[in-house]
């Protein structure tokens, strides 16, 4: 009988073991990255807000992920989008979160794979916008022609420049049509066109919804002169090259934290409501958009 007993639990830490991404033994997954003498999996996370709201507001889901990793989790927040862009490029991330248009690049240049996409504000879809002073006088599209446009987070932001000239250009207003400018990210062309620095500015949809937003100027004063079609919102994508059982992991890790009180206090203070699993096909309309735009074919 005491035989008996043994040889069940012993099968049972076997099964245990062999389904367990991180082994009950307490070993390490592998696959990730060697820093120094230690292996750490480095989390990347573009400038949609300024790097120290991102930095302090993400530090807790970095932990969480570490947590459950059992791994050493490293989070890095580039200063500008185009310092982002060079770490995306040179493959520093091995999680990534940024745009749609970063994606669907690194996808097909650098081999990045989408896991996983927000749901903020309820919604797990976002649009690029125009937006004026509604004291400016502008009252639609065509009187943006000779105006000055300042486009939040630079030429690759994908809301903020890339679908905003998308719908500038359905309307006949052109590149060169239109003074173009740039501000560090999409909050502070808000805050452009707030203070009269800029006539119009093209934003996401959801920005003027953040705190940094909402609870710094008086949104009263601006108006949507137009905005586009709701598409999947901003990604979350695993380098080329992770293991499958690792890539697999982070997902149940991170979609899975709406269902705990603890993740749910870790997704209030990102600002998120939840991360969906999402796939690749799901972004085929940014690829649409980017192609009118840019000529770019991803």
């Amino acid at each position: 009988m005491f035989h008996h007993y043994k040889y069940h639990v012993f099968l049972l830490i076997i099964v245990l073991i062999a389904i367990s991404p991180t082994s009950v033994l307490g070993e390490k997954i592998s696959g990730v990255k060697t820093v120094g003498n230690e292996e750490s999996l480095v989390v990347g996370i573009f400038p949609r807000r300024n790097k120290k709201v991102t930095e302090r507001i993400f530090s807790p889901m970095v932990d969480y992920l570490g947590e459950k990793l059992n791994q050493k989790v490293i989070l890095k927040v580039p200063l500008t989008f185009p310092d982002f862009w060079e770490g995306v490029a040179q493959k520093k991330f091995d999680l990534v979160h940024y745009n749609q248009y970063h994606y669907i690049v690194s996808h097909k240049e650098m081999g990045y794979s989408v896991i996983l996409r927000n749901k903020e504000f309820g919604d797990t879809t976002i649009s690029g916008a125009v937006i004026v002073r509604k004291d400016s006088g502008i009252n639609s599209i065509a009187d943006l022609k000779g105006k000055n446009v300042i486009f939040g987070g630079g030429p690759r932001a994908m809301q903020s420049y890339i679908y905003t000239r998308y719908l500038l250009e359905q309307e006949n207003v052109l590149e060169g049509d239109y003074e173009q400018n740039f501000s560090r990210n999409p909050p502070n062309a808000i805050y452009a066109v707030y203070y009269g620095k800029a006539d119009a500015a093209g934003i996401g949809d959801k920005v003027m919804q953040l705190d940094m937003v909402k609870n710094n100027i008086d949104l009263e004063n601006i108006k949507i002169l137009a905005k586009g079609e709701q598409l999947p919102q901003l990604p979350w994508a695993v380098r080329d090259g992770m293991p499958e059982e690792l890539k697999n992991y982070i997902t149940k890790i991170l979609s899975t934290m709406h269902e705990s009180d603890v993740g749910k206090r870790i997704l209030k203070t990102a600002k998120l409501d939840q991360l969906v699993v999402t796939n690749d096909e799901d972004y085929n309309e940014h690829r649409k958009i980017v192609k009118s735009v840019l000529h770019e074919t991803y």
